[in-house]
């Protein structure tokens, strides 16, 4: 994780920033993470000089592009986006499995709630994730009664924002993402990575005030970067 002052920035104007947020780090203060002592929210604010305010959230252990607001009417504008799916978002990740070459996951989901870590509502909301095959291997490290592991790379466009919409869909169809289920403990011994393996690779946009195109990208951090080199998952 990087030092206090050392936030990557991707992208920077009068009304946003947008930086490459590590593994491992909270968006902003929760009860849940109580013991945490640093956020993205903070860092950052320190880094610029400035208030700075989250226009969307990304999990803890999910790396990858994080956008701020400067100010509150550009925050009112830009969360519009997000909640209306105006905002296009891909993010990559290593899974577990051979992945179909592409493919749509339409599975409504029930709303995960903050009073417990298996806390769900009793309703069910729409969810729908687009991904595609960027690469496949297969290992020679035997998995339960299996004498070979499978591993796949994948980039996914979730079409509504559900809480842990990704991880949930790829785990529907056999594809758990590395990192975020028991069954994953071979990837840690075997390479001794440990982190989950979802990246926020890209986000695009119109800009809410000048209504330029926007594009930000992410690149991987080296964890991530180190774990494709060592499946033979980096595409050649």
């Amino acid at each position: 994780m990087p030092s206090n002052k050392d936030l990557p920035l991707l992208y920077e104007d009068n009304h946003y920033v947008a930086i490459n947020k590590p593994s491992g780090l909270l968006v902003h203060r929760t009860g849940i993470d109580a013991s945490e002592t640093r956020f993205a929210m903070q860092m950052l604010r320190d880094q610029l000089g400035r208030r700075v305010y989250p226009a969307h959230r990304i999990d803890k252990p999910t790396s990858g592009v994080l956008l701020f607001a400067l100010d509150s009417e550009a925050l009112v504008e830009i969360k519009k986006g997000f909640e209306e799916n105006r905002i296009s978002k891909e993010y990559q990740a290593i899974v577990r499995g051979h992945a179909p070459r592409s493919g749509e996951i339409d599975r409504p989901l029930r709303q995960l709630l903050d009073f417990g870590p298996k806390a769900k509502s009793e309703k069910e909301q729409s969810a729908l994730t687009r991904y595609q095959l960027i690469s496949k291997t297969e290992t020679p490290y035997p998995s339960g009664p299996y004498q070979t592991t499978r591993y796949s790379y994948v980039s996914c466009e979730p079409q509504t924002g559900r809480r842990h919409q990704l991880r949930r869909h790829m785990a529907h169809i056999d594809c758990p993402i590395i990192g975020d289920t028991k069954r994953n403990a071979a990837f840690r011994e075997q390479y001794g990575f440990v982190r989950l393996f979802l990246h926020a690779a890209r986000i695009a946009f119109t800009h809410p005030i000048t209504r330029e195109q926007i594009a930000i990208n992410a690149p991987h951090w080296p964890d991530f970067n180190q774990a494709l080199e060592a499946t033979g998952l980096t595409p050649r």
